[in-house]
């Protein structure tokens, strides 16, 4: 139907009215139209991409077609989240790819504004701002926007205020812009500091996450305020911005290991140390001396690390907690918080060689936009012809890369019927469970004998199974969100079959019936006589209610 009025508008499409003003002149025909276009266009894109990518994991070149819309990005994400938000366990796969291109639309337009905070003048940039937007390029797909998290470090500020009006109700800081001028007198300002950790600490209970340190979680703003827990540089973020808004200027420290605050006792811009008072925000903003910050790490620093650093250093190392828990990693998750991270951090420091070169590496271990990869060794090599080795190695490996890419013929079709597959029991989309780990899983591939290569096999201890590596082995998708290679003697049919939640489901299955997933058609071609076989299964099995 036509959209002649904002009433109807409203109805269908109300995520879209904050994009119009009640001031604004609308032809809503127009718009529906413009938005319908959008839907249409988004629909043929997503459709694409499983046939145009389900070999791989998509590549970074593969929304060259997104970054040349002809219709407003707005309406083209909102029909993404139209097919993500569809109800049911159909159109997995249609889900997997609009996931994807939303995370990348969005992650291009944090980027944009990243970029644009950084040429602002150093007192127009806000610590918190700063964290939001690595926050959000980090969660592209969660809903995180300044203004919400502005408004919860304002509910803590008002608490603050409650307190502080208790212990002094002329306090200076209780004027409704007390942020605007700072508070001269040091002991008014240690009044905000004891009432700031009145709130946090003991109120709001307030700490820092020494028990699970290395979550990426305790990084992200919005997770601090949410979890109330964080590491020091995060927590730090916070209480410098409630301490401003009251009037107090507190400035970050980039101390080695522990990320501090100082606070001036002496005359305002002193370049003497020993004028400062230190906060340790991850130790429930405790107040120190350089010795006693010196006794925190357990080492002498020189006086440089006691200096305070601009809101760019801050986020610097912020990204650089994550690159650090991304290198730490293994899975494909954190392989995403590494390509991440490498993101935000070449945005700010595009000529890094050392950031470039690990951004080569991870695209070429991926085997991912290898034309990409080129691009970089060549900026890699004009900054630094030093790095010609390393350089030189993997534009050789890269451009051979290319080369198979070519050569590939197709997908291999695995038939049921061929002689060298009948030992083969299981086939795709069964729910399964492994019998030595307990694990649930759906089956998205299989090989008649193990495929690894020698190692592997040692390392997995393969020739202990009875049948070793000459038995059929299943690609399977695991409940906790791993890949992983099983044998046929260690897997049995699931007696209670049930979603597997996995990132990549859509990638193989377009629906899950409640007792096994459909393979799309990608995987269908693959292997063309599993469905059948997969319906036949399901049927024997769970026709009775029991195995």
């Amino acid at each position: 139907r036509c959209c002649h009025q904002q009433g109807q508008w409203r109805e269908q499409w109300p995520s879209l009215l904050k994009y119009y003003s009640h001031s604004d002149s609308v032809s809503w025909l127009e718009e529906y139209k413009a938005r319908h276009n959008a839907g249409l266009e988004a629909q043929r894109i997503v459709a694409s991409f499983s046939k145009r990518f389900f070999s791989e994991h998509v590549p970074c070149d593969g929304f060259s077609d997104i970054e040349t819309l002809g219709c407003p990005s707005h309406f083209f994400e909102d029909e993404l989240m139209c097919i993500l938000n569809m109800e049911g366990r159909k159109g997995l796969t249609w889900k997997y790819y609009a996931k994807k291109i939303l995370y990348f639309l969005r992650q291009q337009n944090i980027l944009k504004n990243l970029k644009e905070y950084l040429q602002r003048p150093t007192e127009r940039q806000s610590f918190l701002e700063g964290a939001v937007l690595i926050d959000q390029y980090c969660n592209p797909l969660s809903d995180i926007c300044l203004k919400s998290v502005q408004a919860q470090v304002d509910d803590i500020t008002d608490k603050v205020r409650k307190v502080l009006r208790t212990k002094n109700p002329r306090h200076p800081s209780l004027a409704s812009k007390a942020g605007e001028v700072l508070i001269p007198e040091v002991e008014l300002q240690r009044q905000v500091l004891d009432a700031m950790n009145c709130v946090l600490y003991e109120q709001l209970k307030y700490k820092g996450n020494e028990l699970d340190y290395y979550n990426s979680l305790n990084s992200y703003i919005h997770q601090v305020l949410i979890r109330r827990t964080g590491i020091p540089i995060s927590l730090s973020v916070l209480y410098l911005t409630i301490a401003r808004q009251l009037g107090v200027k507190l400035e970050p420290v980039n101390f080695p290991s522990h990320f501090l605050l100082r606070w001036c006792q002496g005359k305002e811009g002193s370049t003497d140390i020993f004028d400062y008072t230190y906060i340790d925000a991850f130790g429930k903003g405790k107040q120190l001396t350089v010795k006693e910050c010196e006794y925190l790490i357990g080492h002498h620093v020189t006086e440089e690390f006691y200096g305070v650093v601009t809101s760019k250093e801050v986020l610097q190392r912020m990204v650089g907690n994550l690159l650090n828990l991304g290198k730490r990693e293994s899975t494909d998750q954190s392989y995403q918080l590494l390509r991440d991270s490498l993101d935000l951090y070449l945005a700010m420091y595009p000529d890094n060689v050392q950031h470039l070169m690990l951004q080569a590496r991870l695209y070429f271990h991926l085997g991912i936009w290898p034309e990409k990869v080129l691009d970089i060794l060549q900026h890699i090599q004009a900054l630094d012809p030093s790095q010609h080795g390393a350089v030189g190695y993997l534009v050789q490996h890269t451009l051979e890369h290319i080369e198979r890419r070519k050569e590939e013929l197709g997908p291999e079709v695995k038939h049921r019927s061929d002689e060298k597959h009948k030992e083969v029991c299981f086939s795709i989309g069964l729910i399964m469970k492994h019998k030595r780990y307990g694990y649930n899983c759906v089956i998205y591939g299989w090989d008649p004998a193990c495929m690894m290569g020698h190692e592997w096999i040692r390392n997995m201890n393969v020739h202990s199974l009875p049948h070793g590596p000459h038995q059929p082995f299943y690609n399977v998708l695991v409940e906790d969100g791993s890949c992983r290679y099983a044998a046929q003697e260690n897997l049995e049919y699931n007696s209670e079959p049930r979603e597997i939640p996995h990132p990549d489901i859509g990638r193989y299955f377009s629906e899950f019936t409640g007792l096994h997933y459909l393979a799309n058609t990608e995987l269908e071609i693959r292997y063309p006589e599993d469905l059948e076989l997969t319906r036949a299964t399901v049927q024997k099995i769970y026709s009775s209610g029991k195995e």
